[in-house]
């Protein structure tokens, strides 16, 4: 009995035991707590209990850690890797815009004609002129970078470009020193892509920067009447934009998602001012107000990168065609009532029957009672302007020409405000380092009374040659007042700032580039919206056509063979100035035909600019010109490797391939070159031919069709269009074309002999 009671004790014991080790184990997965029935023992609102559960939590301090790796530190890592991949991987382009490169085995800088692809598509991107400076910067060498938009790059023809000129002042006053003259300016830009070009300066050595900029602040990218982006008033946003731009992960980004992100497709051909006939920007537009900080803003930050650098920093105001560019858009203020908007009108129609009846004083009258109700109209303060003109009275007629261009819905020209904002900068209490050119006071000053107009400009903002010698001779002046010690006693003995003559002759300026340029203006800028948009353009255009006929008249084959003694003279003077080589071989190209020597004069341009597609376009088109298609298409091939995006070099390797028989390398290029130029009529018709040979008639109709969504006045491109559906048999679509054709080019004997032959049934 007792050994039974022991047994049952100890069997007691162990399950005891056992329920103990159970407990334990549910202790510790419970997290170490165990809640007992009595209430004299220890529970979970025990202080000692608390201590040894906060011990357990994560500190907030680590917890914030842990948020920000998450949210910033991973994602940064992230990015990093996928930039870092993406340029290992030689992605995108240099988003520079100086590069390195090698001229005859020596280091030299020079343009990066992919700059631009941050700001605009890339078939359209602007571009600088091609420009190479030495690597090693010696003492006697002063640089200068010339900052601004297509006014300081010198269009429409940058060879004779301010800069220029400024260049040849220079280097004939200061025979011992090297001057480094810099244009880093380009068509349709503003402060926002000059400051990016002002940075990238800064890392060169740079002694002065030349600032003549301010035309283009609200057409350029990111202004309230740009159509390349968006506008936002946030400049912050713009720059943060700009930089991701500048990424190899924002260009694959821009490459995926831009058509989405933006809110309208950006233009696929370049058309120059008329992009922008929809853009209109009345004088009281709030947005006007961010694009004048924004300008103030960027100013600010290139003259500080410029003293940062070491640099002096030259601010110009900015001129503009006052008398002779009437406003190129004109609206009304928006808060006019139905019935003064009629007594407006009447007005304005009284004034111009006046006006045209040569009776200025009524016109005056008439205009001046339009104005009372609507002050905002532009092309009645430029009439006004006009009458007062006629009568003598200046003052008034400059105050209502000012008004006028300022009121201007199409704002390509910088107005006063833009004006005012540089010479408060130039004036600011903190100006060392800092000078300055007012350079609209210069133009007035050598203006018929005070009113610039086309003694100084080509149009609205280009200067002539005159124009360019003046603001030269201007920044000239003050660049003296300027130069160290060092350049001032290298001076040669005393004598008067190089006249207009003499740096016409260093340049080449001669009778034919002055009907090159004059061809350029009319056919390509004036004859063209918004200029057709303008107050007198029919008037204008008559006067110009027949100044151009004269100028063309002129070019008698003596005056073109004195012409090309005087490039080989300035040549000799100057041997290492690609541009008049070019200028030159240009000449022996189109006018003398001297085929061989113009090739020799590309070759030499090639070769002191070896980084541009230019210099291998042209030796390609020189080699053609000569029949050496093998040669020539070697040279465009190197074009195309630097430049994917030229059309025309596409164009010229597919007629060379065609012309080869060697057709599917000639589909390419075509397809190619409308890919990249979608409005090269002759590409199109072309291509169109060769599906046509391949029985191909269905392709071919849809190149026309194509071609015409984007050059709607070709009457080539009209006229094949409807001989390929006349051999579809679709006749009566087929005459519907070719007659739009011969609207278009009404004298052509060969669209109407072709209709002809389609109404018989011949073809």
């Amino acid at each position: 009995m007792t050994h039974r009671r022991n047994t049952t004790r100890r069997k007691r014991t162990s399950s005891h035991g056992k329920t103990k080790k159970y407990q334990r184990l549910n202790v510790e997965r419970n997290g170490g707590t165990k809640e007992k029935k009595s209430s004299g023992s220890p529970g979970i609102n025990d202080p000692k209990h608390i201590v040894k559960l906060s011990a357990i939590k994560i500190s907030r301090r680590r917890l914030w850690i842990f948020r920000a790796m998450v949210v910033f530190i991973i994602p940064a890592i992230s990015i990093f890797l996928l930039e870092l991949g993406l340029r290992l991987s030689g992605y995108g382009y240099c988003p520079e815009a100086i590069i390195k490169s090698k001229v005859n085995g020596k280091d030299v800088y020079c343009d990066n004609a992919k700059f631009g692809w941050r700001f605009f598509p890339k078939n359209i991107s602007r571009e600088f002129s091609p420009f190479t400076f030495d690597a090693n910067k010696t003492d006697k060498t002063y640089r200068i970078f010339i900052l601004g938009a297509s006014a300081a790059q010198g269009e429409p023809s940058p060879p004779f470009g301010f800069g220029r000129i400024l260049k040849v002042m220079l280097r004939e006053t200061y025979p011992d020193v090297h001057f480094d003259v810099i244009v880093m300016a380009m068509a349709a830009i503003n402060s926002h892509v000059v400051l990016e070009i002002a940075k990238d300066c800064a890392q060169y050595q740079p002694d002065m920067f030349v600032i003549y900029l301010g035309n283009n602040e609200v057409v350029g990218p990111y202004g309230a009447g740009t159509v390349f982006s968006s506008f936002s008033n946030n400049l912050f946003l713009i720059r943060a934009g700009i930089a991701l731009k500048g990424m190899k992960l924002g260009q694959l980004m821009t490459n995926l998602l831009g058509p989405y992100l933006l809110p309208e497709f950006p233009p696929d051909v370049w058309r120059g001012m008329e992009m922008y006939a929809k853009r209109q920007v009345p004088i009281h537009d709030a947005r006007l107000e961010s694009v004048y900080k924004h300008f103030q803003r960027n100013l600010d930050d290139m003259i500080r990168l410029g003293r940062k650098a070491g640099a002096k920093v030259l601010l110009c105001t900015v001129g503009s065609n006052l008398k002779d560019n009437p406003p190129f858009g004109s609206l009304h203020s928006t808060d006019l009532s139905p019935s003064q908007l009629e007594t407006w009108k009447a007005a304005y129609e009284e004034g111009v029957n006046h006006e045209t009846a040569g009776d200025y004083r009524l016109a005056e009258t008439s205009f001046r009672a339009a104005a009372v109700i609507d002050e905002d109209n532009a092309d009645l303060h430029y009439r006004l302007g006009k009458c007062y003109w006629n009568l003598a009275e200046y003052e008034k007629a400059k105050s209502r020409y000012i008004q006028a261009r300022d009121s201007d819905t199409l704002r390509f020209r910088a107005d006063r405000r833009i004006n005012q904002m540089i010479r408060d900068v130039a004036n600011s209490d903190n100006t060392q380092g800092l000078y300055f050119v007012d350079a609209v006071k210069a133009f007035e000053e050598n203006s018929p009374h005070e009113i610039p107009g086309s003694e100084l400009f080509l149009e609205h903002v280009h200067l002539n040659f005159h124009g360019n010698y003046l603001l030269a001779k201007t920044i000239f002046e003050q660049i003296e007042k300027i130069l160290p010690d060092r350049q001032g006693e290298l001076k040669r003995a005393e004598r008067p700032v190089l006249t207009e003559a003499a740096c016409a002759r260093h340049l080449a300026w001669t009778e034919w580039d002055q009907y090159k340029i004059a061809d350029k203006i009319v056919n390509r800028f004036l004859k063209k919206a918004p200029f057709t948009n303008q107050l007198y353009h029919n008037e204008y255009i008559q006067e110009m056509d027949q100044h151009l006929a004269v100028l063309k008249a002129s070019l008698t084959p003596e005056v073109l063979q004195d012409v090309a003694s005087q490039y080989r003279q300035a040549i000799e003077q100057n041997s290492r100035d690609w541009m008049l080589r070019e200028r030159y071989a240009m000449l022996l190209l189109e006018d003398l035909e001297d085929f061989g020597s113009a090739l020799e004069q590309y070759r030499l341009m090639a070769q002191s600019v070896p980084h541009s597609y230019l210099g291998h376009y042209n030796v390609g088109t020189a080699l053609f010109k000569l029949g050496d298609i093998d040669g020539g298409i070697e040279q465009l091939n190197k074009a195309i490797h630097i430049k994917p995006t030229y059309g025309y070099a596409h164009y010229l390797l597919a007629l060379a391939y065609q012309k080869k028989n060697e057709i599917d390398p000639a589909l390419k290029h075509y397809s190619e070159a409308i890919r990249w130029h979608p409005d090269l009529v002759p590409a199109y018709n072309n291509l169109a031919e060769v599906w046509m040979h391949r029985g191909e008639l269905d392709k071919a109709i849809e190149i026309c069709r194509r071609g015409l969504r984007f050059s709607t006045n070709s009457a080539l491109l009209h006229c094949n269009l409807g001989v390929l559906l006349n051999k579809k048999n679709q006749r009566a679509e087929a005459i519907k074309e070719i007659r739009i054709a011969l609207e278009i080019d009404p004298n052509s004997a060969r669209i109407q002999n072709i209709l002809k032959a389609v109404q018989r049934g011949d073809q």
